[in-house]
C-alpha cells in the first residue's frame, strides 16, 4: 500500500488551517508539494483567502496605502504576483463602508470575481495558471507583505473612523494650465524655451497659492496640512529625493526621504502637494533627458553628480521664482508665515525623529553638467 508523500512541512497539509500554516513558512519553490494535482484544494483556497486578508489588513493599519502597495508590488513582484496581491487588497477593502475618499480614490478598483466563491481558483483561471503556479505567486505575495514594516500614516486605514470629511480641494483648471505648460517643457528641443516654460509653470504654482492662502486666512478652521508619497524610480534616488525636496521647499512643503523603499512623503496642503508631484515629475523628466544625451554622462558617479547638482541649481530657480512672486503681495507674508508653521508642526508630529543625511558627489565633471542643465530646465510659458 503506497504512502502519502509529505511537503517539506511534516505530513501534507489537508485542513485550511494546516494549508495556512504552510503557506506562511512557505518558499515558491514548494507549490509543487503544497498543490501536485490539477485541482485547487478547496482547503487551500479558503486558506489563502484568509491569509490574504490577515496580511493585507496588517499592512494597511501599518500605513500602507492603496499606491504604495501597487508600487512595492511592482518593484518586488513579478506580474501575477503582483496582480494577486491588489486582489486580496480589493477584496480587503470590500469589507468596509468607512474608507477615506483618497483612500478609495487609490484603490481604483471593485471586485472582478464572484464574491461567493473561493478567490483563488477564480484569479488563476482568469490567469490561465496550474495551481502550482498560482500557489508560487500566492506564496510570493505573502512573502512580501510579510516583510513590509509599518510606515508614516498618512491617510486613514480602511475601517477607521474618519474624524471629519476632508475640505481640501484641488483646483484642476489651475493644474490643467501647470500640466500644459510642463508637458511643453518636456518635449521642447530648445532649452531657452524649456526654461522659460518651467518659470511660468512655478510662477503660476506660486500665484495660485498665495490667492488660495488669502481666502483660508479667514476661516475660523483652517485644513491641516496633508501628506502625500511620490515614488522614486531606481538608480540615483536618494539624488532624485533631493530635487522632490527642493521642489517641496519652494511650494511650502516639507519633506523626508525612505531609502527603504525608495519613497518621499511630503507634507503641505493638498494643492501645494499635486504641484509638487507634477513639477517633480517634469523635472526628473527633463533631467534623465539631458543626462542620457551628454555624451561624458555614462559612468555612474558622474550621472549621481549630475542629478544631485541639477536639483541643487532647480532648487536656488524655483526659490527665486516663488520669491519674486510672493514680493508681489507683502501684505500676505504674515498669512504664510502661519502657513508654514502649521506644515512645520504636522511635519514634526509625523516625524518626530529626522536624520539629515548628505548626498556624495565625486563627478566635479558631472556637477558642471548637472548645473548647466538646470539651468535650461524649463520650468513655464
Amino acid at each position: 500500500m503506497g504512502k502519502r508523500k509529505q511537503g517539506p512541512f511534516g505530513p501534507p497539509p489537508t485542513t485550511a488551517g494546516e494549508f495556512g500554516d504552510a503557506l506562511l513558512a512557505a518558499a515558491p519553490g514548494d507549490a509543487d508539494r503544497l498543490a501536485p494535482g490539477f485541482t485547487l484544494p478547496a482547503e487551500l483556497a479558503e486558506a489563502a483567502d484568509r491569509l490574504g486578508q490577515q496580511l493585507i489588513g496588517r499592512a494597511c493599519r501599518g500605513g500602507w496605502l492603496p499606491g504604495d502597495l501597487r508600487q512595492a508590488a511592482r518593484r518586488r513582484l513579478d506580474e501575477f504576483a503582483g496582480s494577486y496581491l491588489l486582489d486580496t487588497l480589493v477584496a480587503y477593502a470590500g469589507q468596509f463602508t468607512a474608507l477615506h475618499p483618497e483612500w478609495r480614490a487609490q484603490l481604483g478598483a471593485t471586485p472582478w470575481w464572484t464574491t461567493s466563491e473561493p478567490h483563488l481558483p477564480q484569479w488563476a483561471a482568469k490567469h490561465i495558471l496550474t495551481p502550482s503556479e498560482a500557489v508560487a505567486a500566492v506564496i510570493e505575495a505573502f512573502g512580501l507583505l510579510k516583510t513590509l514594516p509599518p510606515v508614516t500614516v498618512v491617510l486613514p486605514a480602511p475601517g477607521t473612523a474618519i474624524q471629519r470629511p476632508a475640505r481640501h480641494h484641488v483646483d484642476e483648471k489651475k493644474l490643467s494650465r501647470v500640466r500644459a505648460l510642463l508637458a511643453k517643457a518636456e518635449s521642447s528641443t530648445f532649452p531657452e524655451e524649456a526654461e522659460a516654460l518651467s518659470a511660468k509653470a512655478q510662477e503660476l504654482m506660486t500665484r495660485h497659492a498665495l490667492d488660495r492662502v488669502l481666502v483660508e486666512a479667514g476661516e475660523a478652521t483652517p485644513d491641516r496640512p496633508a501628506a502625500r508619497r511620490i515614488w522614486l524610480d531606481t538608480p540615483y534616488t536618494d539624488a532624485k529625493s533631493l530635487l522632490v525636496h527642493v521642489v517641496a521647499q519652494a511650494n511650502r512643503c516639507r519633506a523626508i526621504f525612505d531609502p527603504r523603499w525608495e519613497f518621499v512623503t511630503v507634507v503641505g496642503d493638498e494643492e501645494d502637494l499635486a504641484a509638487v508631484e507634477l513639477l517633480t515629475t517634469s523635472l526628473l523628466v527633463q533631467a534623465t533627458r539631458a543626462m542620457i544625451a551628454d555624451p561624458a554622462g555614462r559612468s555612474r558617479p558622474f550621472r549621481k553628480s549630475f542629478l544631485v547638482s541639477y536639483a541643487t541649481r532647480i532648487g536656488e530657480r524655483l526659490e527665486k521664482a516663488a520669491e519674486a512672486t510672493i514680493a508681489e503681495a507683502p501684505e500676505l507674508l504674515p498669512v504664510l508665515a502661519s502657513h508654514e508653521k502649521q506644515v512645520a508642526a504636522m511635519f514634526t508630529e509625523l516625524f518626530p525623529e529626522v536624520v539629515n543625511k548628505s548626498v556624495t558627489v565625486r563627478s566635479h565633471e558631472g556637477w558642471g553638467a548637472g548645473r548647466a542643465a538646470a539651468d535650461r530646465a524649463r520650468l513655464g510659458e
